[in-house]
């Protein structure tokens, strides 16, 4: 349910079912025992069977279907699907799959319950091969089928799915007799923009006759994740009933580049003008933001108005806070904001100890990796690895890179990733030891990948080494030609340093004929926002 995030005070009714209007205790269903229904009838089990279901304790009702079997009344199609979905409702798919293949006739409905069952419990392939069941036995899905086929294919992570799932599903929803809603066309569009197809989403909305906040909440991310500033404004503009989540689907698109982090900012506070009241979500992304700018007073502000509200505990806004200061050149406050969350997770320690390591304080980055582990108990991850070998890296300390690199498999059975070669890579090179950093290349098990030439081409660059530098920029030009164009310019300046200018002029006709160029480089100097 999404809430709109106003700031009003009010009270939510709780309903609550009849069967326990006259009990002091709400909590306590009269046991359904041989006693409480000597002569069982249809009409009886089934209003019992319904209590349940709408109860607070739907498990309790788990004793009918115990006492039907003992005493071995014939299930009809209405008893046997409220059976389903009161197994449904306690979580006991094993017994609900059951009732559903024992339905005297399997009903569109039931098969519904059991799909929705599955998708709730996130069992994709379950619930599609319910559905290819629906199909073959010649029932005709409707809206609410075609719905959860399309929740379906956006909560499929590994579930292997058929290829353009959505378009198919689309096509029977327009030769079918179903009437397309809103709870469809929102289903469509939102299928549609997490499997990147945004053009066919907007399509679809604007067939819409009525624009929900739902779908233009997500338009609005389809087009920021694809770049398309303008036309996430546009839709942002044209939403007449905005909510906090609209407004936090700009402030995160915005956050994420330094060319409209700043508006970011402005929508920030414009969402608190129109008395909406910032969320987790909304915190994040104006964190992240001013992260990307760098502006730490900005982030003070924000923080101060954090401190106010019952997020500031949240790890994943202290984590933020702290990733902010690091980024900003404020270690201290960063340690301050770590020193003073009441609880840390691997995440909250990987950003502290990143940020020391790239501010240049190597011994405490080190330092912080090691009580993680032996203090509080806390795995590191592949981050966290990678902010330790970083930190190495910038201070040359190899044996430390060394150890916990290998640390990695021998004490986490966690095999290294191509970025974790790469840093020790880097970490060998910059110490000098190109030789080893060779060695350490060519031992690899995996075949190394672009980041990792590149990080040995830039220690050649570093060292003056051209041969090395040669050969390291030839396997990275065989892997990416035209996507590392500072791998061009690393291997010139090896060359010109060297006095090698027929060399220097020939890679650079390459160059344009290639059409690469150096790419340029600008500075964020700071802004004039007040929050």
């Amino acid at each position: 349910m999404r809430s709109n995030g106003k700031m009003k005070n009010g009270r939510v009714a709780i309903i609550r079912p009849s069967i326990f209007s006259s009990c002091q205790n709400h909590n306590l269903p009269v046991p359904p025992t041989q006693d409480y229904l000597p002569h069982p009838t249809s009409t009886s089990l089934s209003s019992a069977l319904q209590q349940y279901i709408n109860s607070d304790n739907p498990s309790h009702g788990q004793k009918i279907h115990s006492h039907i079997i003992k005493i071995g009344f014939r299930l009809n199609t209405n008893i046997s699907i409220k059976l389903l979905i009161l197994h449904l409702k306690c979580g006991y798919l094993k017994y609900a799959r059951k009732a559903f293949d024992e339905l005297p006739q399997t009903t569109l409905s039931a098969y519904n319950y059991m799909i929705g069952g599955y998708l709730k419990h996130g069992l994709v392939q379950e619930s599609l091969s319910l559905v290819r069941r629906l199909v073959y036995s010649g029932e005709k899905p409707d809206g609410f089928t075609f719905s959860m086929i399309l929740k379906a294919s956006t909560c499929a992570s590994n579930a292997p799915l058929p290829y353009s799932l959505v378009r198919l599903v689309h096509a029977q929803l327009l030769k079918s007799e179903v009437e397309p809603d809103d709870v469809l066309y929102t289903s469509l569009v939102d299928s549609y923009v997490k499997h990147g197809k945004v053009g066919y989403a907007r399509t679809v909305f604007d067939m819409m006759l009525e624009k929900n906040v739902i779908c233009s909440t997500s338009m609005i991310s389809g087009y920021m994740n694809k770049g398309s500033v303008k036309d996430a404004e546009d839709i942002f503009r044209k939403t007449v009933e905005k909510d906090i989540v609209v407004y936090n689907a700009m402030i995160e698109g915005y956050s994420k580049s330094i060319e409209y982090a700043r508006r970011s900012l402005e929508v920030y506070v414009d969402m608190q003008r129109s008395s909406f009241r910032p969320n987790i979500s909304t915190f994040a992304s104006v964190i992240g933001a001013c992260s990307v700018l760098a502006s730490f007073e900005i982030g003070q502000q924000v923080q101060s108005q954090l401190m106010k509200t019952e997020f500031f505990t949240d790890i994943k806004l202290g984590s933020a806070l702290i990733d902010m200061y690091s980024k900003c050149g404020q270690i201290d406050d960063a340690r301050r904001v770590f020193d003073h969350m009441p609880n840390k997770n691997v995440f909250s320690w990987t950003s502290m100890i990143d940020g020391y390591g790239k501010n240049g304080f190597p011994d405490e980055a080190l330092e912080l990796f090691s009580r993680m582990q032996k203090e509080y108990h806390i795995e590191p991850n592949y981050v966290t690895f990678l902010s330790a070998l970083s930190a190495c890296g910038h201070a040359g300390l190899v044996d430390n890179g060394q150890e916990i690199f290998e640390s990695m498999e021998r004490d986490y059975l966690m095999k290294p990733k191509m970025e974790h070669y790469a840093c020790m890579v880097d970490l060998l090179g910059r110490a000098g030891s190109l030789k080893q950093a060779w060695e350490f290349v060519i031992g690899m098990h995996e075949k190394p990948n672009s980041d990792v030439w590149a990080a040995l081409l830039s220690s050649c660059r570093l060292h003056g080494d051209v041969e090395m530098a040669s050969i390291a920029a030839n396997e990275l030009f065989k892997l990416n030609a035209d996507g590392r164009p500072g791998a061009y310019v690393a291997l010139s300046n090896t060359l010109a340093a060297a006095g090698k200018w027929d060399n220097v002029s020939e890679l650079r006709e390459i160059m344009k004929l290639k059409g690469i160029s150096k790419d340029t480089g600008y500075s964020c100097i700071g802004t004039d926002i007040v929050l």
